[in-house]
């Protein structure tokens, strides 16, 4: 007979410890309130012979005290109920302690893998996830319902971020309104930072607006470059006016007053990386952010926004020095650049940052690529207008404005246009779709009833996300909700009025549509077929139910393509301790990031976000495509050729390339993987991860502090999407 645990493991029926759990409730009783020892054993035999197949623990524990009863043994049973309670309370307490334990010991593979960016063995980051790990105690024992806590732990559903949840104030990711703090002032840290003169001091205040803004919230935050653009013209006046006065030559005031300008924007963009890279904010790591490279968001600063988008293009192409001296591939920040009309083509005004972007991608992983023609098809805001803007970190977007007025009090908002700067998203709950399906034993009537029933409590779980988002005020956070960074509220106000009217989004996640639509109907997602056919109608089933949580609540729930790094491992395991290992569809260790195509599929570049694309539209709260490609340095005409279907056919989009460095013996290639999952030089075999410099995207961004073992995995058997050969 199989007992069936709390936690879901599953162990051989043990007689003993019924005898030892009677034995302990007797010690706590007289003599004449006793269980004999025949008649411990009568208890122990009348369960033993059920010979059930498998058996709760808590329905032998409910045997135990009925057998009692009959006996006649009630203080006995009582302090039975007693013991029984007393076990449930240490179970549930002290949660914390081996978590702990593992962390500081630096010998568990979660903690060492949990985020590729964080290294756990350094103080910040411990720090961080100290506070995590009570903040998860917290949240299970206190703040989250059983059936939430139990879908969460058997991977049925993911509760993200429970490490931040028990501080009500911090929600996931925004697109900081630098434009406001830069041009109207802000206040960090209880100091006040009046509107800079120069690029170069304009470029240092965004730093540290960076850092402050990360450090009250725990996703990815983005900033745009067009914010920084009119201070490059402040800083050319500047210069002109000094040469100017020196009675030179018009056109010796402005030779030098460029050229001086150049070098400011140069020394402006390196302090500007230097910092974001160097500082740690309150996670535990520098912070996750997206800058956005987007012409279209100026027409008087156009010139100025070039330059600094092509030296922050040509200081990512060098790269970052490591420890050792070596310019090596960064994480951060993202590039986000938008492709358009006057970047598109050759012969167009700003192709050269096009050709320049592309060489970033061969040799840096960025920029990832925004299309402004498909975007403004597939956004369209309030007024009717198509509308581009960036990404909230690696790849959550928020939905097309429709807010009623000025509700953030911002400075520069604008009656008309469409509003995106300091909006933000609260939080995501996913949804595991294979365990959907393998639940449904292929019966597509009870594949649907399930899938209800899991998007009901995805959504009951994304309620009390919002419920305790609402309750925070604008003094927990100032910088974010009163000096402008999301708004500029007054002190004490409520922040609940940004969390409805479509200010903000919340997100349902999903993952593992590949092996959903495999299991169900036998084929993959992209098979023009079938499995495709059905794949949409999973994704359009659950905007379906966002459009309705909206409508009814006013809140802007949206269908959101998880990046599961680690996740996508928990998942995996969860689903194989529940099915077994289902050929082709749990017996690898993860499971498909959100629509894509499986990495180990065959398939190349143009078809792949040709299909992509149908379910890039379904996933409008976030989602990016990307292809596998090898070292394109000397290929740019193939990155081109790419760039411009992406300008054609998606969203958004993103280059894999290979930038790798071995310390020990100055290898410059790509870092491969043994047949243990294990990284190793090729050309000198050096394991060591401290002297291995290794850069993969993961999930959308790029990681370059290893991973756990399912996610190194799905890296391992990655294909080719793109030859090396003319395109």
């Amino acid at each position: 007979m199989k007992v069936i645990k709390r936690d879901g493991t599953i162990v051989e029926f043990d007689d003993e410890k019924i005898r030892i759990a009677i034995g302990k409730a007797n010690n706590e009783v007289s003599r004449k309130d006793k269980a004999t020892q025949e008649e411990i054993e009568e208890i122990a035999k009348y369960i033993r012979e059920l010979r059930k197949n498998r058996i709760l623990v808590e329905d032998i524990q409910d045997m135990i005290e009925e057998k009692l009863m009959e006996f006649g043994k009630y203080n006995l049973a009582r302090k039975y109920i007693t013991y029984r309670y007393t076990r449930a309370l240490v179970r549930k307490s002290n949660t914390t302690d081996q978590s702990i334990k593992e962390l500081i010991d630096g010998e568990s593979e979660y903690w060492n893998t949990e985020n590729a960016n964080k290294n756990a063995r350094v103080v910040t980051t411990q720090r961080d996830y100290l506070a995590g790990i009570t903040s998860t105690d917290i949240t299970r024992r206190f703040l989250l319902p059983e059936d939430i806590v139990n879908a969460h732990d058997e991977g049925i559903i993911h509760f993200h971020d429970a490490d931040y949840f028990a501080q009500n104030a911090l929600h996931n990711c925004e697109l900081i309104n630098l434009e406001d703090m830069l041009q109207n002032g802000t206040v960090v840290n209880e100091v006040m930072i009046e509107k800079p003169h120069r690029f170069i001091t304009a470029a240092t205040i965004a730093t540290q607006i960076i850092l402050a803004v990360t450090s009250s919230s725990y996703g990815g935050a983005t900033v745009s470059l067009s914010h920084l653009a009119p201070f490059v013209r402040d800083s050319y006046n500047r210069y002109y006016k000094k040469y100017k006065e020196r009675k030179l030559t018009e056109e010796q005031c402005k030779k030098f007053a460029m050229e001086d300008t150049k070098k400011e924007v140069a020394d402006g963009v390196q302090t500007f990386n230097y910092q974001v890279n160097s500082m740690t904010n309150t996670n535990g790591q520098a912070p996750f952010l997206s800058v956005c490279m987007y012409l279209g968001e100026t027409d008087e600063y156009k010139d100025e926004l070039a330059m600094i988008i092509e030296e922050f293009l040509n200081q990512r192409i060098l790269g970052f020095k490591n420890k050792k001296g070596v310019y090596v591939t960064p994480a951060f920040p993202k590039l986000l650049y938008v492709l358009e009309e006057d970047n598109i083509r050759e012969g167009s005004k700003y192709w050269y940052l096009t050709e320049l972007a592309a060489k970033c991608s061969a040799k840096r992983l960025v920029p990832d690529y925004i299309s402004e023609k498909v975007m403004k098809k597939l956004k369209i805001n309030q007024y009717g207008d198509g509308e581009c803007y960036p990404c909230m970190g690696c790849r959550s977007f928020l939905t097309p404005d429709r807010i009623k007025g000025n509700i953030a009090n911002a400075k520069n908002y604008v009656e008309g246009k469409g509003k995106y700067y300091g909006r933000f998203n609260q939080g995501v709950v996913t949804i595991n779709l294979p365990d959907v399906a393998l639940s449904s034993e292929k019966d597509m009537k009870k594949f649907w009833k399930i899938f209800e029933e899991r998007l009901e409590l995805c959504h009951k779980a994304l309620k009390i996300r919002h419920e305790r988002l609402a309750q925070a005020i604008s003094d927990v956070a100032p910088v974010v909700w009163q000096y402008g960074a999301l708004a500029r509220l007054p002190q004490g106000a409520s922040i609940h009025d940004l969390l409805h009217g479509g200010y903000s989004t919340i997100s349902l996640g999903y993952a593992g549509l590949y092996e959903c639509v495999k299991y169900m109907t036998g084929k993959s997602h992209t098979d023009n077929g079938e499995g495709e056919k059905f794949g949409l109608e999973v994704m359009q089933k659950l905007n379906d139910k966002c459009a309705e949580w909206k409508e009814k609540e006013d809140i802007d729930y949206s269908v959101y393509g998880t990046p599961i790094e680690s996740t996508t491992y928990k998942f995996a395991k969860c689903l194989q301790k529940r099915f077994g290992k289902v050929e082709g569809i749990t017996d690898r260790s993860y499971i498909t990031n959100s629509y894509h195509v499986p990495v180990f599929e065959e398939i190349d570049a143009f078809t792949k976000l040709k299909l992509e694309s149908k379910f890039q539209k379904l996933s409008p709260g976030g989602a990016i495509s990307y292809v596998e490609t090898p070292n394109l340095q000397n290929n740019l005409d193939a990155v081109i050729e790419l760039i411009k279907f992406i300008y054609d056919n998606i969203m958004y989009a993103e280059l894999n390339t290979k930038s790798d460095y071995c310390q020990e013996c100055g290898y410059s290639g790509e870092i491969l993987i043994d047949e243990n999952l294990e990284w190793y030089c090729p050309n000198c075999g050096n394991r060591n991860h401290d002297t291995l410099n290794v850069a993969r995207r993961t999930c959308g961004y790029i990681g370059s502090n290893f991973w756990n073992k399912g996610r190194t995995q799905e890296i391992k058997e990655r294909v080719l999407h793109l030859d090396n050969k003319d395109a």
